[in-house]
């Protein structure tokens, strides 16, 4: 289990008030077997979280497409404020290591839970704010979420596998294999790790309730990367 200080650390963002990052970071099922009754989990800081990248993104969406009607930038926002886009972003911060669980919440993988994961970004974002108001979100999201969003692919129906086959396509830049590398949780609450391949170089990874939603979030990441990749080239 990493520490708050070192994740901290990570994210150069030092809070001001620490009981707020462990609260983010505090389960029920922590709680629930904890003697004291000060420990607080984090369902609140999800709530407020929550509110808070909907207006942050929002503000994102209707500056970055001046010209998109109402209806697109709902869907695009709905896209990377749900628990799929959620769950990459917690994953790539590493932020499950770091979260406080109940003995029998860590037996069963729930530091891996797509839905704890989402939830735990939420509450972050719930903390910060508390702790730093809104222009401390506004930067932790430049650096952390922003940058990994695929634009024009997030407008239309989220089918990233159709866009980075006609993107590498486009520029002969080799096969696009999908493989599964993992499969983890119980039976009813199954989780899949796909990793996308360009020939011998490994693009993107992603999580999923399903094959297809893994593949799908894998193909998501390899386009950021190469849309960067090609942004850099260009400057």
């Amino acid at each position: 289990m990493k520490s708050l200080k070192k994740l901290q650390v990570e994210l150069d963002i030092q809070f001001r008030k620490p009981h707020l990052l462990k609260q983010a970071f505090t389960h029920s099922s922590y709680v629930n077997e904890q003697r004291s009754t000060e420990t607080q989990d984090n369902e609140r800081l999800e709530f407020l979280g929550d509110a808070v990248l909907q207006v942050t993104v929002s503000e994102y969406l209707y500056h970055t497409y001046p010209n998109r009607p109402e209806g697109e930038l709902t869907k695009h926002r709905a896209s990377i404020v749900c628990e799929p886009s959620l769950v990459q972003f917690a994953e790539r911060l590493d932020f499950g290591s770091c979260v406080f669980l109940g003995k029998g919440e860590e037996l069963t993988g729930g530091r891996t839970r797509p839905a704890l994961l989402a939830d735990v970004f939420e509450s972050f974002v719930g903390a910060l704010y508390l702790d730093q108001g809104i222009e401390a979100v506004r930067a932790f999201l430049d650096k952390h979420l922003f940058p990994y969003l695929v634009k024009d692919a997030m407008l239309q129906a989220g089918d990233f596998k159709t866009k980075l086959q006609e993107h590498t396509q486009q520029r002969g830049m080799g096969t696009v294999e999908y493989r599964i590398v993992e499969e983890r949780g119980p039976a009813h609450d199954r989780v899949f790790v796909s990793e996308v391949w360009l020939d011998e170089r490994m693009l993107g990874s992603g999580t999923g309730r399903s094959k297809k939603d893994a593949e799908q979030q894998a193909a998501s990441q390899a386009l950021a990367r190469l849309n960067a990749s090609h942004k850099n080239e260009r400057a």
